[in-house]
């Protein structure tokens, strides 16, 4: 009986959690400024692996160190998400989620859900005319990832990622560079 209750309290703290950061995700900029997206994506050229570059800090992927990247994948009426990243300890941690393209965005903005029912916005707010890096964000600005096909990038792809991320509204000061390996 005291592991039921313990269990109905964890699962209440559970949800309002998750809803107050749904919340979070879904508001306004504070600045008023509307978010833009790229005109287009081609989900054909999306769809693979990204290696995470830099990223605004956030509580899920606190335990990851290096080594993280996003894998898509087209299926039947939704794409996949495979999420993958390497811990302090050495330990592989992977989350595997599904994205739907907002109707009308031109596949420029994604609801993906990584736990059902709750999604969040993920945003294509800059993206390489060879598809060799992405900018992807969300409206309330506290969520960011930049997201690259190599591990590594030119000081001059930097230099455009940069002023992509201050177009969108974000600081670069917000964002840290992810080890990769």
């Amino acid at each position: 009986m005291k592991n039921t209750h313990l269990f109905a309290r964890t699962s209440v703290l559970a949800a309002l959690v998750s809803t107050c950061l749904l919340a979070a995700c879904q508001s306004n900029d504070d600045r008023g400024q509307p978010m833009q997206t790229v005109a287009s994506v081609d989900l054909q050229r999306w769809q693979g692996t990204w290696h995470e570059v830099a990223m605004i800090p956030n509580r899920f992927q606190s335990q990851c160190v290096t080594n993280t990247t996003a894998r898509y994948t087209q299926r039947d009426g939704y794409i996949e998400v495979l999420n993958s990243c390497s811990a302090k300890e050495g330990k592989t941690h992977q989350a595997t989620g599904k994205a739907s393209v907002v109707e009308g965005s031109q596949n420029t903005k994604l609801k993906v859900s990584f736990f059902w029912p709750f999604s969040g916005n993920y945003w294509v707010l800059a993206l390489d005319p060879d598809y060799r890096w992405a900018v992807v964000g969300e409206p309330s600005r506290q969520y960011g990832w930049v997201l690259a096909r190599d591990k590594q990038l030119s000081e001059q792809d930097w230099q455009k990622i940069w002023a992509a991320v201050t177009s969108a509204g974000y600081q670069t000061s917000q964002f840290r560079k992810t080890e990769q390996r």
